[in-house]
């Protein structure tokens, strides 16, 4: 399988939308190219009750897919959003690296 650019577990950072700056881990990477990142791109859904299951209804928050596109991994050194690039080591492994200090993000 290709590397993604992006992974479970990543410091993200939102560049667009209306979370624009936000900042999170990523909890998932769905197939459809999208991300959910912890705490962004919340949404309210209304639930109704369900006695049969125990299921108390009211208002619950909800991460929603963000595009994998309108997100950015943090970079550390710089403090801000950086691009992914890809290398290959002298020992064969293929590291993402980010493109502005070229340092490697995959330890």
């Amino acid at each position: 399988m290709a590397m993604s650019k992006i992974k479970k577990g990543d410091d993200v950072i939102v560049t667009a939308g209306k979370d624009k700056g936000k900042r999170g881990l990523v909890s998932r990477v769905l197939e459809n190219g999208k991300v959910i990142v912890e705490n962004v791109n919340m949404a309210k859904r209304h639930t109704k009750a369900d006695p049969n299951k125990g299921e108390p209804g009211g208002i619950l928050e909800k991460e929603m897919p963000l595009e994998i596109s309108n997100v950015a991994l943090f970079n550390p050194a710089t403090g801000k959003g950086d691009r992914v690039g890809f290398k290959i080591l002298e020992d064969g492994r293929k590291v993402r690296t980010f493109k502005s200090n070229g340092e490697v993000v995959d330890v």
